[in-house]
């Protein structure tokens, strides 16, 4: 999920989105070929996993070259985790420019940008300050070009083809984690700045695409209502928390992010407990940890986007949300690295099954104009919980065992997402969010 905002918002076709509150009309269940029948879609889609294939070639490249050059790991792990840093310090601000521009011409720019600096990282001989740097750079790139990616979604999509679009962009970059972390595993072995220069191609190449596939769209802000950067960011938070049906889904989605990714975060501190003194088999075991999570995302996607209905998927958001941290709860047992692995891959499976129907709701709920910032907050707050959990429980396994930590993370976890679901909004309450969302998206712009 690392990469992937909790809060996409795919899609709809030429016309104004209806968001109709869920159950007051006959449902049609959208199906990927439906949604991958419409040109902006793919268009949109392609860019992604461009960039997302490039990204993960870029990470295992930059922590090889800076491995190689300090022999660190501490300066490795930073190196990967500077990612992180422009969301968790800037995010939600950077996300609120994107509402300022044309979601489109915001995402072209983000690209171009990155392409440069991406490539300039592939020059030899840079030292290490200086990488870091524009690994830095190129990293605030991803705020305003999610953000706008995301609020664009809903503008090309409508209905049930918001949802399975949402299912299908969201098990596309899980398979594209799986194939550019283990692509980009080989080609930094062998040749660290050609992945690097791989990725300024695929910048390039989701700018090209995005030019020639999708149409430009006005900003949807009024320039002449802008205000101070700063209040406008803050009117994002004051969206997701001031309204109480996102409020309920931005709780219910920070709690179960802090205990999904725990098994891919400290992949490598239990490949090393499973297979103590077995260096050939640690890696391997390393891999298939962390591979097992995206891997059942790409299923539970498939599963329950494709072949369940919109009422189904609604209805399964509060019980799958619950099945997260729980299929971790049998880490008190010591699994096997077989099961380990099953564990990781059911938590993603869980994910992939309520995350696209609860971002349906959230995005149909939320009215157009703060769609980016409100972006920003959850992104934001989503990369905080990861980071915290991972750090948090890391340390924790330093002074017990790691099998035991995570088990009784996943305990706790268990317990904190039942008091989330404890304030979980009747049906009435997200009818009436949706529908006053509706009526301000219609309202005429003033000035």
């Amino acid at each position: 999920m690392e990469d992937h905002p909790v809060v996409h918002h795919p899609a709809r076709t030429n016309t104004p989105p209806p968001n109709e509150p869920p159950g007051s009309q006959p449902e049609h269940r959208a199906t990927f070929g439906e949604v991958l029948a419409i040109r902006e879609y793919r268009g949109m889609l392609g860019a992604s996993v461009l960039s997302w294939i490039g990204d993960y070639l870029a990470k295992a490249a930059v922590t090889t070259l800076v491995y190689e050059q300090t022999q660190s790991a501490g300066m490795a792990a930073a190196t990967f985790a500077i990612s992180f840093a422009p969301w968790v310090l800037l995010g939600p601000m950077l996300a609120a420019v994107a509402e300022r521009y044309p979601y489109r011409s915001v995402m072209i720019i983000s690209d171009l940008a990155r392409m440069v600096l991406i490539a300039l990282v592939a020059v030899p001989g840079l030292p290490i300050p200086v990488l870091l740097g524009l690994l830095f750079l190129t990293a605030l790139g991803n705020p305003p070009y999610e953000a706008a990616r995301s609020a664009l979604y809903p503008a090309i999509l409508t209905g049930d083809r918001l949802v399975v679009g949402i299912s299908l962009n969201m098990s596309a970059g899980q398979a594209a984690q799986i194939g550019g972390y283990l692509a980009g595993g080989v080609l930094a072995a062998l040749n660290p700045r050609m992945s690097l220069l791989l990725d300024a191609g695929t910048f390039a190449a989701s700018a090209l695409l995005l030019t020639l596939v999708v149409r430009h769209r006005p900003a949807v802000a009024n320039p002449s209502a802008r205000r101070n950067l700063v209040r406008e960011t803050v009117e994002g938070f004051r969206v997701v928390f001031g309204i109480p049906a996102l409020r309920a889904i931005a709780v219910l989605v920070f709690s179960v992010t802090l205990f999904a990714i725990v098994p891919e975060g400290l992949a490598a501190v239990w490949a090393h407990h499973l297979t103590p003194g077995e260096d050939a088999g640690r890696g391997f075991a390393q891999g298939m940890i962390m591979l097992a999570n995206p891997a059942g995302y790409v299923l539970g996607g498939i599963v329950v986007g494709r072949f369940m209905a919109p009422h189904v998927r609604r209805s399964l958001i509060r019980p799958l949300a619950l099945l997260t941290p729980i299929m971790l709860v049998p880490a008190l047992l010591n699994p096997s690295l077989a099961a380990v692995c099953l564990m990781a891959a059911a938590c993603g499976f869980c994910l992939a099954g309520m995350l696209p129907a609860i971002n349906g709701l959230f995005v149909q709920a939320l009215p157009n104009v703060y769609r980016a910032r409100a972006f920003g907050v959850m992104q934001g707050g989503v990369q905080i919980m990861q980071g915290g959990a991972v750090l948090i429980t890391g340390m924790l396994a330093s002074h017990w065992p790691l099998h035991q930590v995570i088990g009784l993370w996943s305990v706790a976890g268990v317990v904190l997402v039942l008091v989330a679901l404890s304030a979980w909004p009747p049906h009435e309450r997200f009818t009436a969010a949706i529908e006053r969302a509706r009526r301000l998206n219609e309202a005429p712009v003033a000035g």
